[in-house]
């Protein structure tokens, strides 16, 4: 997706996830990262829709695709360019409300299903059938990443990948999140992206993607294909 196409993609979002916000409870919708994609601050704005950008132009890279796993879709700010480039998307989280208020801004296409995983665990999905999952930012707080690993690779098809990406969670993060706000001062990540990149080697080889930035390592985007 080149600058221009992204940032009006981002102006979008951006606005409806802002109106969202200003009709929502205060902190209702902080893990979801609605603070973090409206944020006053250039550079935290910028930090936070650079790595999407990053995962999406990988995405797009490998573009057209049959089916597609929104794995912690959040607040869906991945779907509209998702649709776009696949057949049929699912989005997959335990907590839809941040997904069904920006959906009353911005509505789901008609190739997007939306999954409860209260009614439908990862097993019940069909086995090798997704080219492309997704998981941004939410690894870092499943309470069992091993079994929440092996579960998501079992249900990529040959050749298919594995995209995520996570806070590294190291002394410079930490520091940084609470400069951000009491948004982000909260123990809420059960790990980084050091532990959930070991986990997801022990089923294939990552590719790195991005690291934002090599002087300043606040983020990681890579990705994995099963063996």
């Amino acid at each position: 997706m080149d600058t221009n196409t992204f940032k009006q993609y981002k102006s979008r979002y951006r606005a409806a996830i802002q109106k969202v916000l200003s009709e929502s409870e205060k902190g209702r919708l902080d893990e979801a990262g609605f603070p973090a994609y409206s944020h006053r601050n250039p550079y935290i704005h910028w930090l936070f829709w650079r790595r999407l950008h990053k995962a999406i132009n990988f995405a797009e890279g490998n573009a057209p695709y049959a089916r597609i796993l929104d794995f912690g879709c959040g607040s869906g700010v991945m779907l509209p360019f998702l649709s776009n480039v696949s057949r049929e998307v699912f989005a997959y989280d335990v907590d839809l409300t941040p997904l069904r208020r920006v959906e009353a801004h911005i509505p789901l296409s008609a190739n997007v299903q939306v999954l409860d995983a209260a009614d439908s665990n990862l097993a019940s999905l069909p086995a090798a059938s997704f080219d492309l999952i997704t998981a941004l930012d939410v690894l870092e707080h499943v309470p069992d990443l091993p079994a929440t690993a092996s579960a998501l690779m079992k249900l990529l098809k040959p050749g298919g990948h594995l995209l995520v990406s996570g806070p590294t969670e190291n002394a410079l993060y930490q520091i940084g999140r609470k400069l951000a706000g009491p948004e982000y001062s909260g123990a809420y990540h059960e790990r980084g992206i050091a532990e959930i990149k070991r986990e997801l080697a022990k089923f294939g080889a990552l590719q790195p993607i991005a690291i934002l930035h090599w002087y300043l390592p606040l983020f990681e985007v890579f990705a994995v294909s099963p063996t």
